[in-house]
């Protein structure tokens, strides 16, 4: 006759101790994957933000001082405390040009897109055709280290969120920019030498700015489930201000 016999208990515990084994094996590679990409993901969210806001200001910055036409006396005051003269009176400083503030954590340009001879939107000369506008000829870039995000307005408008936003805004927030916790300023400026223009020279010497250095310090707004920490990245880059030399 067979033998009809079952499994014994302790094949049975044999059976269930592997089977617990193996799932917690597979549970640990899954949560792992899990962690890594959940990882991964916080980097990708972080660099889709930065790259092209990198890439919008190198941009803006290198046409400071754009001035096709070498119209003399037409930049504007920008970052004055009353509203009622900024992008409407002239500036007195003239011999800044196209960057009329440069500072460790803002800067404002002005350029010509239009060429009409202004950085306003007055006929002034006969480059100037009729509908064109002078949208984007005054840039600012703040960097506000209280609520670690950039702003950027447009002729002399409301800040808006440019990198990164405030917590009370209720609108998603990837990143942090961190550049004053790590002690580095946002913008840093170079003459024609290669030297650097320190803040205490500023704003006087601002017509030998020849090359602007941005650096961008920023960790992720969620914690990193692998380390338990926010992961940090870091970016720069170097723009040469070359309208800001031949614009006088």
């Amino acid at each position: 006759m067979r033998d009809t016999r079952g499994f014994t208990l302790v094949e049975l515990m044999v059976a269930v101790g592997v089977t617990i084994v193996l799932l917690g094996a597979v549970y640990t590679a899954i949560n792992a994957t899990q962690r890594h990409s959940s990882g991964i993901e916080r980097k990708v969210l972080v660099m889709q933000d930065v790259k092209p806001a990198l890439e919008l200001m190198s941009i803006e910055l290198s046409m400071a001082s754009f001035n096709p036409n070498m119209k003399t006396g037409n930049w504007l005051v920008a970052n004055s405390a009353n509203p009622a003269v900024n992008c409407v009176n002239v500036s007195p400083n003239q011999e800044y040009r196209g960057i009329q503030e440069a500072a460790p954590n803002a800067i404002t340009v002005e350029m010509d897109v239009n060429e009409n001879c202004t950085v306003d939107d007055n006929p002034t000369c006969m480059q100037h055709f009729a509908g064109n506008s002078n949208e984007n000829e005054v840039i600012r870039y703040i960097y506000d280290p209280a609520n670690e995000y950039i702003t950027r307005s447009v002729n002399c408008g409301g800040n808006m969120p440019f990198l990164g936003d405030t917590a009370a805004s209720g609108r998603p927030r990837n990143l942090r920019v961190i550049n004053n916790a790590v002690g580095l300023p946002v913008f840093r400026y170079f003459d024609g030498a290669g030297a650097e223009i320190l803040s205490a020279a500023l704003p006087a010497r601002i017509p030998d700015i020849r090359r602007i250095q941005i650096v961008l310090v920023m960790e992720t707004e969620n914690i990193d489930p692998n380390t338990g920490q926010r992961r940090r990245l870091n970016y720069s880059t170097s723009v040469f201000v070359r309208n800001h030399a031949y614009s006088d």
